[in-house]
């Protein structure tokens, strides 16, 4: 039976793992005070992150269509864009659900604090509210869930507004000429995709050999392919020399084995080189809370850190940096301090990358079966000859599942194409319900849809997909 459902519970942080532990926790019947800076709940992902830049990456999806709508007969006049109103849009969406989740907070009773919390102790915080007020409290549980930060290179850390990282990239201030993304992963690529479509020439470089480091090269190639189209170069193989702001921008000197210009000259210049946790928490050395080398604090597969009166969730546990595994790990801390029997322990945790086409995956990639040194089986179904992706005009696509050989198990999914984010969490529930390949060939799919592609891809594996003739041998 549950226990420990009249703990007071404090929870610093109210982004996707903040409020949703909070939210649990007020639901279970606890006292919960939940601790953030921010007006209402929502964190970095609905205020400066996932939310707003969806919201852009929906208008730049919607131009380029326009553009390309040429192909099928229809033909659009050059679209007019005002800049003023497509911010307001995209922050009324933020507005709408931040204050939503301030509305649910009051309906569950949580006590909601702006301001900032440090540790006096194991089970006190200090608490400095956003009017200068203080406040000491005591609680019986405390949740870590502060989340993390764009990460700073030194050397790209200009005194210049034209040095941009992904929150003031989100706020667009402007449509600069020329537009300079520091880094190939999934945040510099999305937001250069939607400064792309506004009318920016984009330049990407990354000093890796390719884009989106860690994924499949086979999921990345038509996103790579695509996006040498819509930006102006992409760089890889390539580092950033040096970096100066002058009278006519931002002067940036490359080195690498193709490159062409040594030196350019951008309007602007976006660094995403990847985020930091926010584990400098004031008073957490007097705790028996432990952080790692790499800056993220260490717990158990309950959340729990060295400290028994303290969790920790989100982003500043550690990788993958994702909303939807924070709001998991914060329902199960919670579940963890009610005294259920609950473990963080998932097969799959789905990853997107909202580009177009969209690429995501979920459990085994093939890049890391290889590392592994890990025998599998793969079967891939091209968009090529799906009618749906047909109909959309978008066949660059792919659809990708991966096998263990003896048991035939699903062990991942990679999809590459339209709403490919849609589609991966049947990806997740076939690795979560140990699916076969039988299993997902055998469940009828609708047609004509972009889904029908996992079930093909699986009737693939035994060689009998209807759409995709391979002779026997």
């Amino acid at each position: 039976m549950p226990e420990n459902l009249n703990l007071h519970v404090a929870i610093i942080g109210a982004g996707p793992g903040g409020y949703a532990a909070a939210f649990l926790a007020a639901d279970l019947g606890m006292k919960v005070t939940l601790i953030d800076q921010e007006q209402n709940p929502g964190g970095v992902c609905l205020y400066r992150g996932c939310i707003p830049s969806k919201s852009l990456l929906h208008v730049a999806k919607l131009i380029d269509e326009a553009q390309h709508a040429k192909n099928w007969g229809i033909e659009y006049d050059a679209p007019k864009i005002n800049v003023a109103r497509l911010r307001s849009w995209k922050d009324n969406v933020v507005k709408k659900l931040t204050g939503g989740l301030g509305q649910l907070s009051k309906q569950r009773k949580v006590e909601y604090i702006q301001g900032r919390a440090a540790f006096e102790n194991s089970n006190t915080l200090r608490i400095r509210r956003n009017n200068g007020s203080e406040e000491t409290l005591g609680f019986d549980r405390i949740v870590i869930a502060t989340g993390s930060r764009p990460a700073v290179i030194p050397m790209f850390k200009l005194d210049s507004p034209r040095i941009m990282d992904s929150t003031s990239a989100l706020d667009v201030g402007d449509v600069p000429g020329t537009l300079l993304v520091i880094g190939g992963g999934y945040i510099g690529l999305e937001l250069g995709t939607v400064y792309a479509a506004l009318g920016s020439k984009v330049s990407v470089v990354e000093m890796l050999p390719g884009l989106l480091p860690g994924a499949d090269r086979d999921l990345v190639l038509p996103l790579h392919k695509r996006m040498e189209k819509i930006f102006g170069s992409i760089l890889v193989n390539t580092t950033v020399a040096s970096i100066k702001a002058d009278s006519s921008g931002i002067r940036v000197a490359f080195e690498g084995p193709d490159i062409r210009e040594r030196e350019r000259i951008f309007d602007k210049v976006l660094v995403s080189v990847g985020r930091k946790p926010n584990s400098e928490i004031p008073g957490l050395e007097e705790t028996q809370v432990k952080v790692g080398q790499r800056g993220f604090i260490q717990v158990n597969n309950q959340l729990q850190t060295e400290d028994p009166s303290i969790y920790a969730i989100g982003d500043v546990v550690g990788e993958p940096m994702l909303a939807h595994k924070a709001s998991h790990e914060g329902r199960t801390a919670v579940e963890a301090i009610a005294g259920h029997k609950v473990a963080f322990e998932p097969n799959a945790i789905p990853a997107v990358v909202f580009t177009d086409p969209e690429i995501a995956w979920c459990g085994l990639t093939e890049t890391q079966a290889q590392k592994d040194g890990r025998e599998i089986k793969i079967a891939k179904f091209p968009w090529a000859a799906s009618g749906r992706a047909m109909t959309l005009d978008r066949t660059e696509g792919m659809t990708k599942l991966i096998f263990d050989p003896q048991s035939e198990r699903v062990l991942g999914v990679g999809i590459v194409g339209v709403g490919a984010g849609e589609m991966i969490a049947e990806g997740v529930l076939a690795i979560e319900m140990a699916a076969t390949a039988t299993d997902v060939a055998l469940s009828i799919h609708p047609h004509p849809t972009l889904s029908e592609t996992i079930m093909e891809s699986a009737e693939i594996f035994f060689g009998t997909s209807t759409h995709v003739y391979r002779p026997k041998r």
